[in-house]
């Protein structure tokens, strides 16, 4: 077999199809966030990023990164092991302990990455769980897929964010047999949010387990920064909560809080976490700085949801289409991925904007987009240039406008 031909070939159908993916090089100059350097062709050229994950911008707080840097001139690079051989720093235990803090629970656990903590911890109980079945939300993330699979489980597929179809699916199983209803509080493409308290309901109504991704919520929703679950007031009734310390917390890793039982169970059989090396202690640190932060101020908070109001209000002020939703993502919705591209290369090129098109398979065919997440740090002259852009490149394409 000629095995280059073969990637190669692979690799021109993705660029057949629209969905062959282009990395922006850039370097991230604190002082200077949103702005950002594109390295390309030897060249150099200022850009604006609008399509982060760090949604609070804390990965730029000065004193996130003054605990980073403070841990690792005392405490070195890495962790030097896996959790199990040496690796456990006290950063590490305090961090879960601020996290089980955080979401009001008895204990936490703490991994790699949001990935990580998904495949690991659904693949751990799906596995062990006599006669389990896990309930997936038909728009669950890749790594909660990726963790049901290789649990060897049940999987029932459930229609997104219904707890009617939950419900009969649910009526339907055995009696016996341990049940996981797996969901997200914040969907991370199209910015909707599950009806949690009917999803929490209808779980308990059959005895099943809730298994909650936070990913895209925490520290951005709730007094403390808790999610959705903290907000609604609905912590204390979900099995585990599962989030990550790099989108608004601005660092790395990922992680569960949970009881104090379940939180050793995975601990004790997950192989995701027992063979991988630990966190460094300087992110752990960093991250644990950032959630103390953010469970006493507001602050950023109010400021993100101020910016996704001031976009709103000028995309609809532009006829720019973008997806209703009560969260902080606003998708610009294309439906092409040649389209979609054309737009964020443009945008990049002649307006000194950085938005990434989402193209297949993170969203469906006919559902390309530009997925756009405003900051505290974005000013209002950010959003104006976003703005007007968008309006003459919709011109320039021949889109469509929402209807005045």
């Amino acid at each position: 077999m000629n095995y280059e031909a073969y990637f190669e070939t692979a690799l021109d159908a993705l660029r057949d199809e629209g969905n062959y993916r282009v990395f922006a090089e850039l370097e991230r100059p604190v002082e200077q966030a949103p702005q950002a350097v594109q390295l390309t062709e030897g060249a150099r050229r200022p850009v604006t990023v609008w399509c982060s994950n760090d949604y609070l911008g804390m990965g730029k707080s000065a004193r996130v990164r003054e605990a980073v840097a403070r841990t690792a001139l005392a405490d070195g690079a890495g962790a030097g092991g896996t959790r199990n051989i040496s690796g456990t720093a006290h950063l590490h235990v305090e961090l879960e302990r601020t996290l089980a803090r955080l979401h009001g629970k008895e204990a936490g656990l703490l991994f790699t990455s949001g990935y990580v903590s998904n495949w690991a911890s659904l693949s751990t109980l799906g596995a062990k769980l006599p006669d389990c079945t896990i309930l997936s939300d038909a728009k669950n993330h890749a790594s909660m897929i990726e963790g049901i699979r290789h649990s060897k489980a049940n999987k029932v597929i459930w229609k997104h964010n219904d707890p009617e179809d939950l419900d009969r699916k649910l009526a339907a199983l055995p009696a016996h047999g341990a049940k996981i209803v797996a969901f997200e509080s914040v969907y991370s493409m199209d910015g909707d949010i599950s009806p949690m308290a009917e999803i929490v309901e209808v779980a308990e109504k059959h005895g099943a387990m809730t298994y909650l991704d936070e990913v895209h919520a925490v520290g951005l929703y709730g007094e403390r920064g808790g999610g959705i679950s903290q907000r609604e007031g609905l912590a204390d009734r979900i099995t585990v909560i599962e989030g990550t310390l790099a989108k608004a917390f601005g660092v790395m890793g990922g992680y569960i809080a949970a009881s104090a039982a379940l939180c050793d169970f995975v601990r004790s059989f997950a192989s995701g976490f027992i063979f991988t090396t630990a966190l460094p202690p300087a992110l752990a640190e960093g991250a644990r700085v950032s959630v103390e932060h953010l469970m006493a101020s507001n602050a950023e908070r109010e400021a993100q949801q101020r910016n996704v109001a001031r976009l709103r209000a000028q995309l609809d002020h532009f006829r720019i289409p973008h997806m209703e939703n009560p969260s902080h993502i606003v998708p610009v919705v294309v439906g092409d991925p040649f389209k979609a591209k054309f737009l964020s290369d443009t945008l990049l090129e002649h307006y000194g904007i950085y938005v990434q098109p989402i193209n297949y398979p993170t969203v469906a065919k006919g559902t390309e987009r530009l997925r756009i997440t405003p900051s505290p740090l974005h000013t209002e002259a950010d959003i104006m240039h976003l703005s007007r852009a968008l309006s003459d490149l919709w011109s320039q394409c021949a889109l469509s406008r929402a209807v005045a």
